[in-house]
C-alpha cells in the first residue's frame, strides 16, 4: 500500500475516534474522500427494522422515499461487497489490475454479520477507480460500520434515558400540582419534547365530548374521527396510513381523555407506539391522582405548594370582602400577579426548580403585605391579592413595592442564582360591582402589563 493510501487511512482512523454525530461523520468523510478521489456527494443510510424504512442518518434520520434507488441497492448488496453503477460485486481474493468507470458506489454497513445500512458515494462524470481503491473502501466501510453502531447505540440509549425521565417527570407532577388546567399542558409539553417527530394533542372528556386542552388548536378533522373509534378496551387506534394514533386515558374502565400523536411525514413506528402507550398510561395515572387529590383539597383552605390561600378559599374571602366593602362603604382593591416567562424557567431548569420559584415569589408577596391583606395562589404561576381598606394610589405603591422586591430576590436553582420578575394588574372595587367583574378588570390590567413589556404594574380605571 502506497504512502498516500496509508496517510488517507490514518486520517480516517483519526476521524472515527472523535466524539461526533452522524451528520459530522458524513460531512467529514466526504471531505476526506473528496481529497482522495474527487467525490461529489456522500450519504449514510441505516435500515430501521421497526418501521421497515431506510433513514438518512446524516439528515436528522429522515425517512427515504420508497421509490429511491437506495432500497434497490440495499436489497442487491446482500452477500456482496459493493453495488457499483447499480450492479452488485464481490471483491476477488487478490488485487487485480482493473479500472472501472464509476458513477455510484454503495458500500454495506455491517452489524453482527448482517447488512443494516449503506454508505452511498456519488462521483462526477468520467471518474475511474482501480481495484486497490475498492479494497481501500472495503476497509473504510468496516471501520465506519463500527462507528455507526456506536452512534446508533448511544442515540438509542439517550432515547431510553429521555423516555424514563419523561415517565418520572410525569409521575412527579402530582407531588406539587393538582389543577388539571395546569398539569395537562405540562404533560403535553413533556410528551411533545420526547416524541419530537410528531405533533402531540391532549384531550379530556367533558360532558361526554372530547375537549382539546393542549395545544390551543387542532385543525385536522381526521383526529376527531379517530376519537370516535375509541373504547375503554382499546389500546390505541391508528388511521389507515398509520400517521395518526389515538391513545385513550382511562379511569375505572372509562375513557377520561386521549393523547393523540400526528405525523405529516412518517408513519408511527412500533417503537413510537410502545413509548406512547406507556407514557399515556403514566399520564392517566397522574391525571386520575390529580382529580382525586383535588377532591380532597377542595375543602382545604391553603395551597399545598405556596401555603397561601388556595383558589377556593380566595373566592370565599372575595365574597366576604365585597360584602364588607358594600356594607361599610370601605375601599377595596384587587391585584392579579403573573410570574414573567415562567414557562422558560420550567423548560430551562425543570419543574422542581419552577416550584422553588413559585414558593419564593409567594413568600416575597406575603412578606411585603399587611396582616389584613389576602394573598392567594390563583392557579399555575398566577397570584391574586385582595387589599381591604385600600384605594388605587395606595395599591400602586404596594404593587411597586412587591414588583421591586421580587425583581431583587435571588433564587438558587440547579446550582445557579436566577432572578425573575412579575407583571401586575390592579383594579379598585366600584359600588354595585360583582367580585367576578372586579377581577376581570384586574386581569385586563395584568394583560396590559404583559403586553407592555412585563415587569410593571398597570391599573384598570374603567368600570
Amino acid at each position: 500500500m502506497q504512502n498516500k493510501e496509508l496517510h488517507f487511512l490514518s486520517n480516517i482512523a483519526d476521524l472515527l475516534i472523535k466524539d461526533i454525530d452522524t451528520k459530522e461523520l458524513a460531512d467529514s468523510l466526504k471531505i476526506l474522500l473528496n481529497l482522495y478521489s474527487g467525490l461529489e456527494s456522500l450519504s449514510l443510510y441505516v435500515f430501521d427494522s421497526v418501521s421497515n424504512t431506510m433513514r438518512n442518518c446524516a439528515e436528522d434520520w429522515s425517512v427515504v422515499d420508497e421509490e429511491s434507488s437506495v432500497y434497490e441497492a440495499y436489497n442487491n448488496i446482500q452477500g456482496h461487497d459493493f453495488v457499483i453503477n447499480s450492479k452488485a460485486y464481490k471483491l476477488p481474493p487478490v488485487i487485480a489490475e482493473i479500472n472501472l468507470k464509476i458513477k455510484s458506489l454503495y458500500m454495506p454497513i455491517i452489524r453482527e454479520g448482517q447488512v443494516f445500512g449503506l454508505i452511498d458515494l456519488e462521483f462526477g462524470d468520467n471518474t475511474s477507480v482501480d481495484m486497490e481503491f475498492l479494497f481501500l473502501m472495503k476497509i473504510i466501510a468496516s471501520q465506519v460500520s463500527l462507528k455507526l453502531q456506536n452512534i446508533v447505540l448511544n442515540e438509542q440509549s439517550k432515547i431510553n434515558v429521555e423516555f424514563h425521565d419523561s415517565m418520572k417527570n410525569i409521575a412527579k407532577i402530582i407531588e406539587t400540582q393538582y389543577e388539571l388546567n395546569y398539569i395537562v399542558p405540562l404533560i403535553g409539553e413533556m410528551l411533545d419534547r420526547f416524541i419530537s417527530d410528531h405533533l402531540i394533542y391532549v384531550f379530556l372528556k367533558q360532558d361526554n365530548e372530547f375537549k382539546l386542552i393542549w395545544p390551543k388548536a387542532c385543525n385536522d378533522s381526521r383526529i376527531y374521527e379517530v376519537l370516535k373509534q375509541l373504547t375503554p378496551q382499546t389500546s390505541y387506534v391508528l388511521t389507515n396510513d398509520d400517521k395518526i394514533g389515538a391513545f385513550p386515558l382511562t379511569s375505572d374502565d372509562e375513557i377520561t381523555g386521549c393523547i393523540v400523536a400526528r405525523s405529516t411525514l412518517d408513519k408511527l413506528s412500533k417503537r413510537d407506539i410502545s413509548y406512547l402507550e406507556q407514557l399515556t398510561r403514566q399520564s392517566a395515572i397522574t391525571i386520575n391522582r390529580a382529580n382525586a387529590y383535588s377532591k380532597v383539597l377542595q375543602y382545604a383552605t391553603l395551597d399545598a405548594l405556596t401555603n397561601l390561600n388556595n383558589r377556593r378559599q380566595f373566592e370565599i374571602r372575595l365574597k366576604q370582602e365585597i360584602a364588607t366593602a358594600k356594607r361599610q362603604k370601605n375601599p377595596l382593591c384587587a391585584m392579579m400577579i403573573d410570574i414573567d416567562f415562567f414557562k422558560k424557567v420550567n423548560d430551562t431548569y425543570g419543574h422542581a426548580s419552577g416550584d422553588i420559584v413559585l414558593k419564593t415569589v409567594a413568600s416575597v408577596i406575603k412578606e411585603h403585605l399587611r396582616e389584613s391583606d389576602i394573598p392567594s395562589r390563583y392557579g399555575g404561576e398566577e397570584f391574586a391579592v385582595l387589599l381591604p381598606y385600600t384605594r388605587t394610589e395606595e395599591a400602586k405603591v404596594v404593587g411597586e413595592r412587591l414588583r421591586k422586591a421580587v425583581e431583587e430576590t435571588v433564587i438558587p436553582v440547579e446550582g445557579k442564582n436566577i432572578n425573575v420578575t412579575i407583571s401586575m394588574g390592579l383594579a379598585e372595587f366600584q359600588p354595585e360591582e360583582s367580585g367576578e367583574h372586579l377581577f376581570e378588570r384586574a386581569d385586563k390590567a395584568l394583560y396590559e402589563a404583559k403586553e407592555g413589556g412585563r415587569n410593571k404594574v398597570c391599573v384598570n380605571t374603567s368600570v
